[in-house]
């Protein structure tokens, strides 16, 4: 079961770091340190702790998917040039505003594109377009991350010097995919429109019913998951954020060097997410499977933090981590969770991963400041060893109670059929 087909994990953690990895052009043209700089990432995160909840909502009963598409991508645009004049008129405060703003519409297209394919597909066809989202999402975000730094020397050739001016521009010209996806909303629009009227189909609603007066009645597994997700994720997207500068000063990288190896979690990722998630679908198991991508992301951290090994090994082992981690986490909510209770349980672990990563992006920032990589890489080991303390949990809490969570695929749909031929009696 893929958990692209979910519609989580996650469209927009890319999309969040694809603009994270333009602005970590050389952050020191704005005159800033680490801690500053992580607050980008925080102020994206900020809104999403609340608006994670309301934008299914929003696209259901206020805007409707296609005005709801336009709008949220009309906030990417807009948050975009105002975090890239910011840093044409040095004017950092600016920035976090622009991030802010592109915040408030980031999350929300996310939820808008899910019921889009949601609309236009269906059935097996509907996993393939899910993992093909997640895929091209990734192909993105490594494009981005090998290529803004050329973009940024070239401005600089143009203008003679490198500085604010220079990041700033570099920052417009990136932001021409924002117009781009606008664009693609508005034309994905009118074609929405066109098969409304010709095949007299009506618009998807997101599915999503908030009740926050549900999470009295999360139960210990669904907590635990919650717990999994946020340690393990803080332990993913920040150190990808500083990671360029980590391997330029540890390992003596030139930049495309550095750039190249800090995608890598995503070149694997980008493949190897529909393929783990039809892995999934047959096997089942998805505790043993979370088990197994947790444990290979602490030794992938270990190696980056203790040892001088050749980093490609320690990257390719969390990408393929991190993709199998997202296939076999993300779809266990609907194991534990009433199906009327799922648009607020996915709502609350996106909630709170949000918050999770803005917090924890700051708190990184500082650290490496204070005490440099070494510190910092080990507590990013310490996060997702309490991911892992929270999946031994899982196991045994999930043992106590049937098992189910880790039942065999077989098994599931064994007992799926036979449940499904009682009710039809």
């Amino acid at each position: 079961m893929d958990a692209s087909a979910y519609g989580f994990d996650n469209y927009s953690s890319t999309k969040r770091l694809w603009f994270l990895e333009v602005c970590a052009l050389p952050f020191q043209d704005m005159k800033i340190n680490t801690a500053n700089f992580m607050q980008l990432y925080a102020w994206y995160s900020w809104p999403n702790v609340v608006l994670c909840f309301f934008g299914g909502f929003m696209i259901d009963r206020v805007f409707g998917i296609r005005l709801g598409t336009i709008i949220f991508s009309s906030f990417v645009c807009v948050g975009q040039v105002i975090f890239a004049v910011g840093a044409i008129c040095n004017t950092f405060w600016l920035m976090e505003f622009g991030r802010f703003v592109f915040g408030i519409g980031g999350e929300s297209l996310a939820v808008a594109q899910n019921t889009y394919a949601v609309s236009w597909f269906k059935g097996k066809e509907l996993n393939l377009v899910f993992g093909l989202q997640l895929s091209m999402a990734r192909i993105g975000s490594t494009v981005n991350m090998n290529i803004m730094g050329w973009v940024y020397s070239r401005v600089q050739d143009l203008l003679g010097s490198a500085g604010y001016t220079t990041l700033g521009i570099a920052l417009l010209i990136g932001g021409v995919t924002c117009i781009f996806s606008l664009v693609s909303a508005l034309i994905l629009g009118y074609l929405d429109k066109r098969a409304e009227k010709i095949l007299c189909k009506e618009q998807k609603k997101t599915g999503e019913v908030i009740k926050l007066t549900d999470v009295k009645d999360f139960s210990l597994s669904l907590w635990l998951i919650f717990i999994i997700c946020v340690c393990y994720y803080v332990a993913i997207f920040p150190f990808i954020g500083l990671g360029k500068v980590f391997f330029i000063e540890k390992f003596k990288f030139s930049s495309q060097e550095a750039s190249a190896i800090n995608s890598i979690v995503y070149v694997i990722s980008a493949p190897m997410s529909p393929v783990f998630g039809l892995l999934v679908d047959k096997v089942g198991r998805n505790i043993t499977w979370v088990l197994c991508a947790v444990v290979t992301t602490l030794v992938s951290h270990n190696m980056l933090a203790f040892t001088y090994w050749n980093p490609w090994v320690a990257m390719s082992l969390l990408g393929v981590s991190y993709s199998l981690l997202a296939c076999a986490l993300w779809p266990m909510v609907a194991f534990v969770v009433p199906e009327h209770q799922l648009g607020t349980a996915y709502g609350f672990m996106q909630s709170i991963q949000n918050l999770g990563l803005g917090v924890i992006s700051i708190a990184a920032g500082m650290i490496l400041d204070s005490r440099g990589y070494l510190i910092l890489e080990i507590f990013f080991s310490a996060c997702v060893c309490l991911s892992l303390i929270a999946v031994v949990m899982l196991y045994f809490v999930n043992l106590l109670r049937g098992g189910d969570l880790n039942w065999s695929a077989k098994k599931r749909n064994k007992l799926q059929k036979l449940a499904l031929a009682e009710k039809e009696t």
